[in-house]
């Protein structure tokens, strides 16, 4: 099941490789060097186009440089879901500043993040410039490769789609840069952005297969599912209030078109919830690439020390080793991304996603270590504990290791649905959106809406209206994921949110806190060094 990490190496070699043979020579250099292989002839074969391909989705795994950089740094802990955690407030020193609102441009997790994204573009518009022009065969066939340039696209869709919600409008660039004078771009505006993702993601749409129609050993790669998903989720960005305002595409278009890619993958069949009993075995080896999976970044154990050498040198995540306890007895690992007590508050008396998504310690090794700001309580869902009392049997690892085997779900059936609750309302279709949303409460047993009540930020809200119902339901399903801080702000008025839950957080935790600026907190800047090397490039506004 995890076959495209196994070839992660042998890729990054070969892009290297790739990298040398398209450097400029004079023309007496006539004899070509031995070993290296020219761009010509490399695409000359399956296998060539299938490894090629494969290289693409490598950027996507990787988490550390010359820092740690996992999106959940931004996802998580910038939000009102985490805390930075850690050995104390010092430790990664760049997270604490992003989740305090002093976020300079010389940031090194951004840096990195944004260097992994365009490491992954370059990939991708190599195999987009050269795998269209490779002869078909009766190995290489043209199903085979379309579905290949279809990955592809939905990859580069991915990446930009990472920096857009990450920084706004970066510089887009669809072919090979091959020539220094090509160096220098412009940031393309948000609403160009949108077009150039959503077109990439409907060219995936038209060529990728059905998750059914893959082999085994082919799980994991990109679906049409996953394409769709994607065309429901960045249409409701552009649609959303915070996006909407850098647009000019009619919100309610945007909506009905968000609605109709919801349609497809539902009407699709290929996905379905896990029932409960089955919930916590998700966040678990034997729950990876399940029935509830629309695309999962993949990862194996690499049972060695742990930093490594930096972007395309492990095929393992770090996730579990950072988030984990820092008791050895229950967990071993490093302590970051604390979940808050307003996240543990927010959900529902008997509702049993709270204790899979949050691990509430019942002992201390070291108690001023493992309380982060007020805060003990760990992500389980990407701990991969292995104590029955503390970690309830979420799966066993090695502690010597430090890359973990956990694949990360980037989409879930769950998240399809929530999304599609969201189109729906915005499309004008209550019934739909109120059925969608029911459908992720019943699995779980819990009460379906209209009927409960829930608190937001310490205040009961005992008659929601659906959208503050299908919000809450994504905080809840969705929590420690990843996804929290991207939903705050493509709903807009982030400030009033964030200074709500700073008054629920402990004294200790906002007396580091800075104050939310609105206009400028919702994205980050660009990094300082990538403006250096590329004078075009012009910083957000107020860094």
């Amino acid at each position: 099941m995890k076959h495209i990490v196994r070839n992660i190496f042998l890729c990054t070699l070969s892009f290297v490789t790739l990298s040398l043979s398209m450097t400029g020579c004079k023309d007496y250099l006539t004899a070509q060097e031995p070993g290296v292989t020219m761009l010509a002839d490399f695409f000359g074969s399956k296998e060539a186009a299938v490894q090629c391909v494969t290289g693409c989705y490598v950027p996507l795994m990787w988490e550390y440089n010359s820092t740690y950089y996992s999106e959940w740094f931004i996802g998580d802990i910038v939000s009102d879901d985490a805390l930075k955690g850690g050995q104390n407030t010092n430790d990664m020193s760049a997270a604490f500043d992003m989740e305090n609102w002093q976020t300079t441009p010389s940031n090194q997790i951004l840096l990195d993040f944004y260097r992994a994204q365009y490491q992954g573009i370059a990939r991708c518009n190599l195999a987009l410039q050269n795998i269209p022009n490779m002869a078909t065969d009766t190995a290489f066939t043209a199903s085979l490769k379309n579905r290949l340039i279809g990955e592809v696209h939905f990859l580069r869709g991915y990446y930009y789609f990472r920096l857009l919600r990450v920084f706004g409008g970066v510089p887009m660039v669809t072919k090979v840069i091959s020539s220094e004078t090509e160096w220098e771009q412009p940031r393309a505006s948000v609403e160009s952005m949108f077009a150039q993702i959503k077109s990439d993601f409907e060219q995936a749409n038209k060529y990728l297969w059905k998750r059914s129609e893959l082999e085994d050993a082919e799980v994991g790669r990109a679906t049409k599912g996953a394409a769709q998903a994607m065309l429901l989720k960045v249409n409701l960005y552009e649609a959303s209030p915070y996006w909407r305002s850098k647009v000019t595409q009619n919100a309610t278009d945007l909506y009905q078109a968000a609605k109709a890619w919801g349609d497809s993958i539902i009407d699709s069949h290929e996905y379905m919830l896990v029932d409960s009993a089955d919930y916590q075995k998700m966040f678990a080896l034997e729950g990876e690439n399940g029935k509830e999976s629309v695309f999962e970044i993949q990862y194996m154990e690499v049972p060695w020390g742990d930093y490594g050498e930096g972007n395309g040198f492990t095929a393992g995540s770090f996730t579990q080793i950072l988030v984990r306890s820092r008791n050895s007895n229950i967990g071993g690992g490093w302590g970051f991304n604390h979940p808050t007590w307003n996240l543990y508050n927010e959900f529902e008396a008997g509702d049993p996603r709270r204790d899979v998504a949050i691990l509430r310690p019942t002992s201390f090794e070291n108690e001023v270590e493992e309380t982060y700001l007020g805060s003990p309580l760990l992500n389980r869902k990407y701990g991969m504990y292995d104590n029955p009392n503390e970690g309830g049997g979420m799966g066993k690892w090695g502690l010597h290791a430090s890359r973990g085997p956990l694949n990360n779900k980037q989409i879930r059936y769950a998240d399809v649905l929530l999304m599609y609750a969201e189109a729906c309302l915005g499309a004008g279709d209550n019934g739909k959106a109120q059925d969608a949303l029911n459908e992720v409460r019943t699995r779980m047993s819990m009460p379906t809406y209209p009927g409960y009540s829930f608190s937001v930020n310490g205040i009961v809200v005992a008659a929601p209206t659906l959208e503050q119902a299908i919000r809450h339901e994504r905080r809840m399903e969705l929590a420690m994921e990843g996804h929290r801080w991207f939903d705050l702000v493509r709903w807009g008025n982030t400030k009033a949110h964030m200074d709500a839950y700073k008054a629920t957080e402990s004294v200790e935790a906002q007396n580091q806190m800075r104050t939310f600026i609105a206009g400028k907190h919702e994205i980050f800047p660009l990094p300082a060094e990538e403006i250096e090397l590329n004078p075009a490039l012009e910083q957000n506004d107020n860094y």
